[in-house]
């Protein structure tokens, strides 16, 4: 038998005891906006390819398996159990530590939970383990309930710069059973799953899209929960593997979204039995399984095809059974692999998942994908270690930065994430993640500004991709009427707006309910036709992405000029007095949408510089490399018009906004609010090795005061950094809510603005202030947009966290 290693967990995971609940979890601002509770854990699962969650206390429960929608729900019969036997004693549990509430299940022996132990009193075996996770993967240490020592390391295959099995529907749960005792033990691992084939798609095919109490627009999602009339099981092996298909019996109508099949399986060993049952009721006591496995660790080996009929439920389970001898391990494999081809956006508007280009798109190869699976898991193993290695192995960076680095890519796989299939025109696919669960609309524009930064990292082709689908859209146009959800929220008459006017950089790329890529700008808190930076906003991301990715992609340049001169055309045009920088209009006309701003602003007039530099940059890159273009003359044209206007707006920046401490908010409202995000068009211009916008002497002293009054005097510094209070760190207006929010994501970029000017120290203080607030506070895996002083959140599962991977790539530029 096979002598291996204890789990070579990383000393940087997240961790907390199996079953250790929270005394007083973050909850959320507004009613209306999703909190599921603390109990999330890592995601399992390929982008795009549909998620599914499993949290601390070992009960699967997020359920992202219908693209860009979320059902959060605990399904007991999915569940992993071990029965063990040591001399003339046996136990068995089911390894949640969180029974059914609805009663059934009864048979069953749950795990018992963690608690905390009390000061002062003698210790009581309150510790049933630990639950670890650096993403992508996760371990359950099981401790002081088995004889044997046990673990369960769990992951997909995702990796940087891998543009296959990434896209992978499935999860590897690798098992290691050591024996310390000096008697043999008896072990059985099972893995029982429902099935669920038809669950997950929405049974409202025409949603109704109604604006709630946030001014967010939402429309009901209602999955086919339970709806398993036709679902059947097969057993399938080979002489290597054997596992169990879940599927439906097949119509002669193509595939459509909910429809195709799970597969659960396990490698065959010499010394280890592999027993089965194939339909068991998942909502009755669960004796058929229970029975037989709590008394030997047996399954009685039970097959039925029988299609289930309206109104039931099935189940399948596997079991191996192995023994140890004193001193002796073991390592056993088992896969979860899913294949639901389909994501149906609005009804008859289908798309084909990224994986199908390399499993076909019949829905029936959740066997092929995971007996793959289990033929490569170990390789898959090593190239995540060998990804993440160089990171973890770096004495410069403090153990949860790391943590925090890693496990903040979670969004990439749970964030309703969209990747399709390959085409002529995408050849790696269409990629597309959510703003947040709240705010159901993919890829927003100013949000990804500092959220894209993990993707352009770590895959450059996807961040690549979804920057074109902003190119395609800019010159679109739609002029259907909608009502401004702000206007809802204040009491205001009601006001409507155009949805997209040509010219204008779209806020987003859509929504679930809709149509994805084609029909953008979803959004309707505000009218994005008016915002001052999302068109600043894409023309920093075109340039950032171009040099970050070799800048040698001249054609990528091309793809995106002509949106380029468009959008900022069109954004001048706000320029009402003709100074060179346009003007806030007064309403919320920017990525802090309920905070107004007036005339010029520090930070859409300082992105706006940074563009118009960026600009004038890829202007004398396709001069260079395109010298016979058609468009040269324009091209040179156009980088005259650029300058102009640069040498016209630097000027009135420094004119209307220095204070002689920091930039003012803006030049008409006469606040003195000190604004975080003050200089974020300075940082991008120094990331991307173009000209300050700000003397550097003004930026320290902007970004010191930002530090002093936003950090240090807001609450001593325990929560990071507010968007804007006065220089003594107090309110302005104590009743705002923009202002008095910390925004995970800006925190992590204001961040990199501080390494970036040489402030390393307050960097990683800010930083790890922010860090300690999500993942001590029960906000793991769904890292909020916003927190409080008053331990609320808003906008879980946010796409600008990823921002860490932002003071991670200037920490790496400080040192080159």
């Amino acid at each position: 038998m096979t002598i291996l290693p204890s789990p070579e967990i990383p000393a940087c995971t997240w961790n907390r005891p199996i079953g250790l609940g929270w005394d007083k979890p973050y909850t959320v601002r507004y009613p209306s906006n999703i909190d599921d509770g603390p109990w999330h854990g890592m995601p399992l699962g390929g982008f795009g390819a549909g998620c599914i969650g499993r949290s601390s206390r070992g009960d699967f429960n997020l359920w992202h398996i219908d693209g860009g929608e979320h059902t959060f729900k605990n399904i007991p019969a999915c569940q992993f159990s071990v029965f063990e036997s040591h001399g003339a004693s046996s136990q068995a549990y089911a390894l949640s530590t969180e029974p059914p509430e609805d009663g059934t299940l009864s048979a069953w022996q749950w795990y018992p939970r963690s608690a905390e132990s009390k000061a002062g009193k003698m210790p009581t075996p309150q510790d049933t383990g630990t639950y670890h996770a650096l993403y992508p993967r996760s371990w359950f240490v099981y401790e002081n309930v088995f004889q044997a020592q046990l673990s369960c390391e769990q992951f997909s295959p995702v990796w940087a710069n891998n543009y296959q099995e990434t896209s992978y529907p499935v999860a590897v749960f690798n098992w290691k059973a050591h024996n310390p005792t000096d008697a043999p033990i008896t072990l059985s691992i099972m893995l029982t799953w429902e099935n669920m084939v038809g669950w997950f798609t929405n049974a409202l095919k025409s949603p109704k899209v109604q604006i709630r109490d946030d001014g967010s627009p939402v429309y009901e999602y209602q999955p086919r929960l339970g709806k398993s009339q036709g679902n059947y099981h097969q057993l399938i092996e080979n002489t290597q593997q054997v596992g169990c298909v879940l599927g439906r019996v097949a119509s002669d109508a193509p595939v459509q979204e909910g429809d195709g099949t799970w597969c659960i399986a396990t490698r065959k060993h010499p010394l280890i039995e592999v027993f089965h049952h194939t339909r068991w009721n998942p909502v009755g006591t669960g004796d058929e399984v229970w029975q037989s496995f709590a008394a030997d660790g047996s399954l009685p080996n039970y097959v039925d095809e029988t299609a289930a009929a309206e109104n039931t439920r099935i189940g399948a389970a596997l079991a191996v059974r192995f023994t140890l001898q004193p001193g002796e391990c073991l390592e056993v494999p088992f896969v979860l692999a899913w294949d639901f081809p389909v994501t149906e956006f609005a009804a008859g508007v289908n798309y084909y998942r990224r994986y199908t280009d390399f499993f076909g798109r019949s829905g029936q190869n959740a066997e092929a994908i995971a007996f793959l699976s289990l033929q490569e898991y170990q390789n898959w193993r090593s190239q995540i270690q060998n990804w993440q290695k160089p990171i973890l192995v770096r004495e410069d960076l403090p153990p949860w930065f790391k943590m925090a680095l890693f496990n903040e890519l979670y969004d990439l796989t749970s964030g309703g994430t969209l990747w399709s299939a390959a085409s002529e025109l995408d050849p790696f696919g269409q990629f597309a993640v959510l703003e947040c669960l709240d705010y159901r609309w993919y890829e927003s524009l100013d949000v990804r500004l500092y959220g894209s930064f993990a993707l352009l990292m770590l895959f450059p082709e996807l961040e690549k991709s979804v920057i074109r689908a902003f190119a395609r859209a800019i010159p679109q146009s739609d002029d259907h009427q909608r009502i401004i959800g702000y206007y809802y929220t204040i009491g205001a008459d009601t006001t409507t707006a155009v949805r997209k006017i040509a010219g204008a950089t779209p806020h987003d790329l859509g929504a679930p309910n809709e149509h994805v890529w084609e029909k953008t700008n979803y959004t309707c808190y505000q009218d994005c036709n008016l915002w001052k930076d999302l068109g600043s906003d894409f023309v920093l991301q075109v340039y950032r992405d171009f040099l970050f990715t070799g800048a040698d992609d001249v054609e990528f340049l091309a793809d995106c000029w002509d949106a380029i001169v468009q959008t900022l055309d069109y954004l001048k045009g706000f320029d009402k007095d003709g100074d060179g920088i346009p003007e806030n209009s007064g309403a919320p006309d920017q990525t802090f949408d309920d905070w107004r701003l007036q005339g010029v602003s520090a930070y859409c007039g300082g992105l706006w510089l940074a563009a118009l530099e960026c600009a004038i940059a890829i202007c004398d890159i396709l001069l260079t490399n395109r010298q016979d273009a058609k468009n040269a003359k324009n091209l040179e044209t156009q980088r005259s018009i650029y300058g102009a206007w640069l040498a016209q707006s630097l000027t009135v920046y420094e004119e209307k906004l220095w204070n002689g401490q920091y930039y003012r908010l803006d030049s008409e409202s006469g606040t003195e609010v000190v604004m975080a995000d003050q200089l974020c068009g300075q940082f991008y211009a120094r990331l991307l090795g173009l000209p300050d916008i700000v003397k550097c002497d003004r930026a320290l002293s902007a970004l010191q005061t930002v530090y002093d009054a936003c950090f240090l005097k807001f609450f001593d510094g325990q929560f990071g950094a507010a968007n804007g209070v006065r220089p003594d760190g107090v309110p302005e207006n104590p009743n705002a809510t923009h202002p008095l929010e910390v925004w995970t994501g800006i925190n992590f970029g204001l961040a990199a603005f501080l390494v970036q000017m040489g402030m390393q120290d307050e960097a990683l203080r800010l930083t790890q202030a922010v860090v300690s607030q999500i993942y001590d506070n029960g906000l793991q895996f769904r890292t909020p947009e916003a927190i409080t002083t008053t331990g609320t959140f808003r906008a879980s599962t946010y796409l600008r966290p990823m921002a860490i991977w932002a003071i991670y790539l200037v920490q790496n530029l400080s040192k080159s």
